[in-house]
């Protein structure tokens, strides 16, 4: 599959098992959390297809004019892979082996802003990349430290324009039917603003820790309530069979 764009062409080629890919580490200590946040409530709401992929600092592969060109968001959520999970074990290809990423993320953590580089010449900037080549619908560029969020939409003129929230603060993804938003509060022992899911009806996706505490609550609502009704029973001359 072929396509141009800028004075590229674009074809979709499988990584070959003998590319060495960068061995760096990641930027910063929080990235892991914030991307294992965003998947763990997904997946516990039921809303991550089998077939989903969501790649944290993985590499996104398209080559350009014969030469290979890998990105790695700090997050993405790929809906459908078309191939077995053993086959995208190192890179994952978009067309070739699946869909397009239909949201990346990037959590700001150096002063280069590479984020936002709209590099045309090979290899190009990420922006570049996830606009013009990938074409993905929702570009997300997230500040961890002050929990400062741009979400950009890519229009039908191939153009990502930032986005404004809602009443919320909270950003319309359509191709998820989620809401996607800033949540303070603390997690894995961090402290801080993350990246959280809402439904349609507003409703928080929760992590499993926080619906562990929540049926603890209601136990403990439940057994509240027995005592108070063996009390009362008491206090009527009758034993209650507990």
């Amino acid at each position: 599959m072929t396509a141009l764009t800028q004075d590229y062409q674009i074809t979709w080629e499988k990584l070959p098992d003998d590319y060495v890919l960068p061995n760096d580490p990641v930027d910063n200590i929080n990235q892991p959390f914030l991307a294992a946040a965003l998947t763990e409530s997904l997946e516990i709401a039921g809303k991550l297809p089998e077939k989903a992929l969501t790649p944290t600092n993985y590499g996104i592969c398209a080559t350009l004019n014969g030469k290979m060109v890998i990105k790695a968001p700090d997050w993405a959520y790929i809906p459908n892979i078309r191939v077995e999970r053993e086959e995208v074990k190192r890179s994952y290809t978009p067309q070739l082996q699946g869909e397009i990423p239909v949201i990346v993320m990037e959590f700001i953590s150096d002063t280069q802003e590479t984020e936002y580089s709209v590099k045309a010449t090979y290899p190009p900037g990420k922006w570049f990349f996830y606009e013009r080549i990938l074409k993905v619908p929702n570009y997300i560029i997230f500040e961890p430290d002050s929990g400062s969020c741009e979400s950009y939409r890519l229009q039908t003129t191939e153009q990502y324009i930032l986005q404004e929230p809602d009443e919320n603060q909270r950003y319309w993804i359509a191709e998820m039917n989620l809401y996607l938003g800033v949540w303070q509060g603390m997690r894995e022992n961090r402290t801080g603003k993350w990246l959280r899911w809402w439904d349609e009806q507003g409703n928080l996706l929760l992590w499993g820790l926080e619906l562990a505490e929540q049926e603890r609550q209601r136990a403990e609502q439940e057994r509240q309530r027995a005592e108070r009704l063996a009390a009362q029973l008491r206090a009527a001359g009758i034993e209650p069979d507990m």
